[in-house]
């Protein structure tokens, strides 16, 4: 029988959107509060992949990642995702969202996606949250899957997470 093996280090990310910049500097502030440092933070990136958010957000959207600089446990992905929901949720006006914060963790071999959304390729976690395998390292790089959100599936956004990587070897 082959006994468990230890979990991989494992750094966690938000993606953020937003149209409003102000949303993202108070979100960023606070997660730094309850995470800790900083290890990346993204330039901002030019969102045009859906309108899935135009309404909502308003346009143009802009995405922008945070890698923090301390090693997670990635049992507790349920209880930051329901976290940044709430940081939505007290960001909104009229019942509109200011900014999304999808929150994962990267580990040398994949990134892993929060979502409240079930769907086939996604397993459930815990408290009423599910987890996607959305970039796997291969041949020394992230690649993407069939589900892969078209923005983590492009050059700028792989590459991104591959810098994020050498960060990561380093704890």
């Amino acid at each position: 029988m082959k006994r468990s093996s230890p979990v991989e280090p494992t750094l966690l990310f938000v993606g953020t959107l937003y149209h409003n910049k102000e949303y993202f500097i108070t979100v960023r502030e606070r997660l730094k509060g309850l995470f800790g440092g900083i290890a990346i933070e993204s330039p901002d990136i030019n969102y045009s992949h859906s309108d899935y958010y135009r309404d909502e957000l308003g346009w143009p959207i802009i995405r922008t990642f945070i890698f923090f600089s301390n090693k997670i446990d990635p049992l507790v992905l349920p209880d930051i995702k329901l976290l940044t929901n709430s940081i939505e949720e007290e960001l909104s006006t009229c019942g509109k969202r200011n900014i999304n914060i999808d929150p994962g963790y990267m580990t040398l071999s994949k990134v892993v996606l929060a979502s409240t959304k079930n769907y086939s390729h996604r397993i459930y976690i815990g408290k009423g949250i599910f987890a996607e395998v959305t970039l796997v390292h291969v041949k020394g790089e992230y690649q993407p899957h069939l589900f892969t959100y078209k923005d983590y599936a492009g050059t700028t956004v792989r590459n991104l997470f591959g810098e994020a990587r050498k960060s990561l070897k380093k704890l």
